[in-house]
């Protein structure tokens, strides 16, 4: 059962599942602000928690609004980007062919025709993106798969505004979010395991959280780092 509680100028929402303890948390990027309880757990309980954490529900939202952002890429010479964690300055060549992309030690080389704009630029390199995604995902999925024994029956890429990845329980499918190409690969990796962990245990409960301390133990210092990177232009969450 979900529902919403307002303290002072902050909405937060709350959820009573079978879980032993309450977990509160704070979300990037906007500091969405979620309150897991136990079912029997009273509302006025509820919220009198959620009161008592004021202080640190505010002090992570100003963090969070703080957090170092990237500025909106325009794909022009010498212009900075990311990939794996690694910053390289962007070579704009303009010639009449397909468009595309290259990486050559520090630099990455856009080929573009001539008059494209910027919007046909970034759709040229989300396309690739995706496509050096595809290079790691499915060994990244076969490697935890027999670990956690589990099975994912297909992996999509998309842009996400909201979360670094999904999971679909019921049809085993995990989603993930474009942007964590420009991370280091252990993160992308976090977000897969996590997603995939979801496929044992849907909800963030006690049992998921013991999921993860067991298989993948550095979870929180992975989870940590993924949101102290900068943020992309757009809004994003974990």
């Amino acid at each position: 059962m979900t529902q919403m509680i307002q303290i002072g100028e902050i909405p937060i929402t709350v959820t009573l599942k079978e879980v032993r303890n309450v977990h509160l948390s704070v979300h990037p990027p906007d500091g969405r602000v979620t309150l897991v309880a136990p079912t029997s757990t009273r509302l006025d309980v509820a919220r009198a928690y959620a009161i008592s954490k004021l202080t640190w529900i505010r002090d992570q939202q100003r963090k969070l609004l703080t957090q170092a952002r990237e500025a909106p890429r325009q794909f022009i010479e010498r212009e900075s980007h990311y990939l794996w964690g690694q910053r390289y300055l962007l070579t704009v060549i303009h010639q009449d062919r397909k468009p595309c992309v290259k990486l050559d030690h520090k630099r990455m080389t856009l080929s573009i025709r001539p008059g494209s704009d910027a919007n046909k630029r970034a759709e040229v390199f989300h396309e690739w993106h995706k496509s050096l995604l595809h290079e790691v995902v499915p060994i990244l999925i076969q490697k935890w798969e027999p670990t956690l024994g589990v099975q994912v029956s297909k992996y999509f890429l998309q842009r996400m505004k909201t979360q670094w990845g999904s999971c679909n329980h019921r049809a085993g499918h995990i989603r993930l979010n474009t942007e964590l190409v420009k991370k280091p690969k252990d993160l992308l990796e976090y977000v897969i395991v996590h997603e995939m962990a979801h496929l044992i245990e849907p909800t963030h409960s006690d049992r998921f959280v013991s999921i993860l301390d067991e298989y993948y133990p550095s979870w929180r210092e992975a989870r940590l780092e993924l949101n102290e990177l900068p943020l992309a232009a757009e809004s994003w969450k974990q």
